[in-house]
């Protein structure tokens, strides 16, 4: 297939991010041109404007929690871009140096501000005397340190960005745990997700089961019982919520906007019950997306190359 014919995807740039890994690893070579950006905010624009036919943003790790600027883009993005898909990745990290360097020598650490949490104890064991300064990627945090080449920085990123811009890998797997795990989502412009060929989450989600994920909120919130009443609709039709969390809706304090995904399709005769009895209680209930649910990286049997 030639360049002109693959479809363009959005992902956190530059090359050598988790969210590349992630691409990567869920879509088909031949069928994905892989465009990096500068942010999730930029790439989530970006689909909007249809500069990408689909978009990949990393929503949930499973030792640092949900990527917030993801939840609120969703949000503020209902109708006009939803999930189509989702891939995990087992998240290795590694800190690397423009050349070999000693952990003693090292004073300066750049990285992506969600990384310093999943690597905790390797930074309080080995490298407390260091600064943790943000980057806006792995991967530019990598590419920061190799082109500057001073002695004394070091970057945490993964092995593909080291091996892309010439970097040193002092120490891999500093991970506190060896089944971090990361959870991207596929989007794609509301109403044009049935033109998806799924070779986007394709490999991973072949006869998996259905997901959906929803955003709800609500001017009875202050009251008691509000947020039971809701969470009723899904338990009395016995649907499975594998995921509930709130999130500030940036106005007055104390008014959020609830989370949640569960098993099943939108479309579903309870789903849409369920669905239509949360909006009798809600001032607004969003589907962000109905997609197949990625197998798990660290599942008995899932690959782990």
């Amino acid at each position: 297939m030639s360049s002109s014919a693959r479809a363009r995807v959005g992902f956190l740039g530059p090359a050598g991010t988790f969210t590349e890994e992630a691409l990567l690893a869920s879509a088909a070579d031949e069928a994905i041109e892989p465009v990096p950006l500068a942010s999730i905010y930029e790439t989530v624009a970006a689909l909007r404007r249809g500069e990408v036919q689909w978009a990949i943003v990393p929503i949930e790790n499973s030792l640092d929690g949900s990527v917030s600027v993801t939840l609120d883009l969703l949000a503020e993005q209902d109708g006009d871009v939803e999930i189509v898909g989702e891939a995990l990745l087992r998240v290795r990290h590694s800190l690397i140096a423009a050349g070999p360097a000693e952990l003693a020598e090292i004073d300066t650490v750049l990285t992506h501000p969600q990384v310093p949490g999943q690597c905790a104890r390797f930074l309080r064991a080995e490298l407390a005397h260091a600064r943790i300064l943000p980057a806006s990627s792995t991967a530019g945090a990598v590419r920061a340190v190799t082109s500057e080449g001073q002695r004394g920085r070091a970057a945490i990123g993964t092995v593909l960005a080291a091996s892309i811009y010439g970097g040193t890998i002092i120490r891999e797997d500093v991970e506190d745990r060896d089944d971090n795990e990361t959870r991207f989502v596929w989007l794609a412009r509301s109403g044009e997700a049935a033109a998806a060929p799924l070779a986007a989450p394709g490999t991973q989600t072949t006869g998996a089961e259905w997901k959906t994920s929803l955003v709800f909120w609500g001017a009875g919130a202050q009251s008691p019982g509000w947020l039971v009443r809701c969470l009723d609709e899904f338990a009395r039709r016995e649907i499975n919520l594998t995921k509930i969390e709130s999130r500030p809706r940036r106005e007055r304090l104390g008014r959020y906007m609830f989370f949640a995904d569960l098993n099943g399709r939108a479309g579903d005769a309870a789903v849409a019950e369920a669905i239509d009895g949360l909006r009798a209680v809600c001032e607004h209930v969003g589907v962000l997306g109905a997609y197949r649910a990625a197998k798990s990286a660290m599942a008995p049997g899932a690959s782990d190359d």
